[in-house]
């Protein structure tokens, strides 16, 4: 299973981007999907996640009601929609999928397939 995620550069704060997560290999409607995110210097964090269905999604408090998750089962691609944008939003945003379960979950170690990062940075 190989994970490709795009669409992140360089945006001012208020900004939106929207992210990429594009599988192959595997199908993403078999997998719960996560994106976690790392900035220098910081341990790997949650960022949101979706359950297989898609219905039910979850985010980290610091990005609730600013970004949001979506899958496309029939492109086998996820997305991460980020708008409102704040400098400490900066990070390098990596996808994720854990494989035999049904709802995502906060602990990066539970997920089993990785992309390679795509570096965001928000200026103020």
């Amino acid at each position: 299973v190989q994970l490709q995620a795009s669409g992140g550069g360089l945006v001012q704060a208020g900004g939106s981007l929207r992210l990429s997560c594009a599988a192959s290999g595997s199908t993403v409607s078999s997998y719960v999907m996560g994106w976690f995110r790392q900035a220098p210097g910081k341990e790997r964090e949650f960022v949101a996640g979706i359950s297989l269905s898609g219905g039910s999604t979850v985010y980290a408090d610091s990005v609730k009601g600013r970004f949001t998750i979506s899958r496309d089962n029939a492109k086998n691609a996820v997305y991460l929609q980020m708008n409102s944008l704040k400098p400490e939003d900066t990070a390098v945003y990596y996808c994720a999928m854990r494989s035999g379960f049904t709802y995502p979950v906060r602990n990066y170690r539970e997920y089993d397939y990785w992309g390679q990062g795509t570096l965001v940075t928000v200026s103020s």
